[in-house]
């Protein structure tokens, strides 16, 4: 399995602004439960959480979630101002590097990406990407595997946009027969392949393995053309990922990506050898 795996860029184990966030938030719930006087049993047992859940909350070892925080507030008398800090955390959920990913392609109004070791973060289900961050070595803590998955689904709200940016996806053919998180996660994202390419401005090809040309020998990348007519490149290797935002480098992946389409299956051929692999999983 790559390092990289379709999304973020290389930061594991570097701190962002994510961190002062949790420390604000963690000890903004800490001293309001103080000064209402109350323990972190207590404090657990009034909102559905255990003891361990709020220690970890209040030593910022996890980020609250918005249920934990809209249940604090009323028992802790913030009157909302625990419940206000849903968004911060939100934000803060998401590793920084992904969340300028996700800010770039808000911006976008066309994306188009080729994948060559696994389905392309923005079609990953759930079960998916979690599978991948899993098998992520050096390995991930259960934490920064939610905080991974949180970010890559929601990314995901692209599909939902409006007006809607036009996707086009380039995946090779080894991508669909990977068992990925073993047969039936295997299955559910291949029925998703399908679904989402049901969109109208959704576009997923194939690269048969049997293919001799190729332009896409380079590994991973994709093309974002933005809102503002610029266009930026985003591409990755075994020890860490960048942006490319030079007119002439951003050009060289333009054409690479013309010329891996052209050389990959029609799109109605492309579903048909999906369902093909779905029947034989």
């Amino acid at each position: 399995m790559a390092e990289n795996d379709g999304d973020e860029w290389d930061g594991q184990g570097v701190e962002d602004d994510s961190s002062a966030v949790m420390r604000a938030v963690s000890r903004q719930i800490r001293l309001w439960r103080e000064a209402a006087g109350m323990t972190q049993v207590e404090l657990g047992s009034a909102i559905g959480y255990g003891e361990e859940m709020v220690s970890a909350v209040e030593r910022g070892k996890r980020l609250a979630s918005a249920e934990f925080l809209d249940n604090a507030d009323p028992v802790l008398g913030a009157g909302g101002k625990i419940s206000a800090m849903k968004e911060d955390v939100k934000q803060a959920r998401y590793p920084k590097k992904v969340r300028d990913l996700a800010k770039l392609e808000a911006k976008a109004v066309e994306r188009g990406a080729y994948g060559d070791h696994n389905i392309d973060g923005l079609l990953q289900t759930e079960e998916y990407a979690r599978a991948l961050y899993a098998m992520r070595r050096p390995a991930f803590s259960e934490e920064e595997i939610d905080r991974y998955v949180a970010g890559r689904v929601g990314r995901q709200e692209i599909f939902e946009r409006r007006p809607a940016p036009m996707m086009t996806f380039v995946q090779e053919e080894v991508t669909l027969r990977r068992p990925i998180g073993g047969t039936m996660v295997h299955r559910r994202q291949l029925e998703h392949l399908l679904e989402i390419a049901q969109l109208r401005h959704v576009v997923i090809q194939v690269m048969p393995t049997a293919c001799e040309e190729h332009a896409g020998m380079g590994g991973h990348f994709q093309v974002l053309k933005l809102q503002s007519g610029e266009a930026v490149g985003h591409w990755e290797s075994q020890v860490g990922n960048r942006l490319v935002w030079d007119p002439k480098q951003v050009q060289v992946l333009e054409m690479r990506y013309g010329i891996i389409r052209s050389q990959a299956l029609t799109p109605r051929e492309s579903l048909a050898l999906i369902e093909k692999v779905l029947a034989e999983t």
